[in-house]
């Protein structure tokens, strides 16, 4: 039988943690390539030529979108029942893409021009796909 003097316990905690970390880092580095899919709530309060302002930043900025480097999917849905709510989703290809895509300029331009017509607060929620 092995004789454990305290050195090895610490040296054994020492290489536990560092495989702890590994993992970690592992599995953030794979989570950070699997594809970010973001919901988006958009409600605009008002209607008539307020809300077709509205709609044309939306669709704006949706074609801009679609050419930035790693958006593979970028959709706005119109509520039937309420024609001022709308639902934004995308699909980027990964984290990374969809941050770099918050650092642009139409994306901060949008951001910026929508503000005045928001009936509520952006409702921005990032979501992946279960394993």
């Amino acid at each position: 039988m092995p004789v454990y003097t305290p050195g090895m316990k610490r040296t054994r905690r020492v290489a536990a943690f560092a495989i702890w970390l590994m993992l970690g880092f592992a599995l953030a580095t794979a989570n950070a390539q699997k594809p970010l899919y973001v919901v988006a709530f958009v409600d605009i309060a008002g209607a008539g030529p307020r809300l077709e302002e509205a709609i044309q930043l939306l669709r704006g900025y949706a074609s801009d979108t679609l050419k930035d480097a790693g958006a593979i999917r970028f959709d706005v849905l119109q509520q039937d029942s309420r024609r001022n709510h709308f639902a934004v989703v995308e699909v980027w290809q990964n984290r990374k893409t969809f941050e770099a895509h918050l650092a642009l300029e139409h994306t901060k331009q949008f951001r910026e021009k929508i503000q005045p017509f928001l009936g509520s607060p952006f409702d921005e929620r990032l979501h992946s796909l279960l394993p």
